[in-house]
């Protein structure tokens, strides 16, 4: 676990660019990003420089976090997103990578500190850039039944039903935002993780 002390101070979503693929399930990461900067009224600005849009939503009065969007596909958004946080000098222990999981059902969220990358490329990537652990939000999107299927299922919509849970999910982890970014962490688990999960 993280140091106590430490609190996120950026949170890079993990998606696809593009039209076509902005309602897919490997977007889960953007739609969290843009709850957040609707919630904050927070504006993306293109950064050529760091590959990627940024806003500074202000939180608190206090408090204030950068929020970070690759122009990089998922697989390989991992340099761009380290590159950021060497940028705006935030140690990566203080960086929350918010992404799909496809091994979770529709409308669980779970915040966890490093662990296993589950098989997910844009974290796998990331890994291979960063030296040090980091935050993860990860929302459920359902898994197909088959390996096989998985790349083609995370690069389809949701059904209206299954979104619906999704969207929920993302407004339960927007109103702890706060306690994110006072690192309250353990906090924010016991409120979203279920009682028999061994991660909360």
């Amino acid at each position: 676990m993280a140091d106590s002390g430490d609190a996120i101070r950026m949170v890079a979503g993990l998606g696809n660019p593009g039209s076509e693929y902005a309602e897919t399930r490997h977007n889960a990461g953007f739609w969290f990003l843009d709850a957040v900067a609707d919630r904050l009224e927070a504006t993306f600005k293109t950064s050529r420089q760091l590959n990627g849009e940024v806003a500074l939503a202000e939180v608190s009065e206090d408090i204030s976090v950068r929020l970070f969007r690759p122009a990089s596909y998922v697989n390989v958004s991992g340099l761009p997103i380290a590159a950021a946080c060497r940028y705006y000098k935030i140690p990566l222990s203080s960086l929350m990578v918010v992404h799909d999981d496809i091994d979770l059902p529709e409308g669980s969220v779970r915040l966890k500190f490093n662990g296993g990358d589950g098989g997910h490329k844009g974290i796998r990537d990331l890994r291979q850039h960063a030296d040090q652990a980091f935050w993860r939000l990860k929302f459920g999107v359902g898994h197909p039944g088959e390996a096989s299927k998985v790349v083609k299922y995370v690069l389809k919509p949701l059904p209206d039903a299954e979104r619906k849970l999704v969207d929920e999910a993302i407004a339960r982890a927007l109103a702890h935002l706060e306690n994110l970014c006072a690192g309250d962490f353990q906090a924010v688990m016991n409120d979203l993780h279920p009682s028999s999960d061994p991660s909360s």
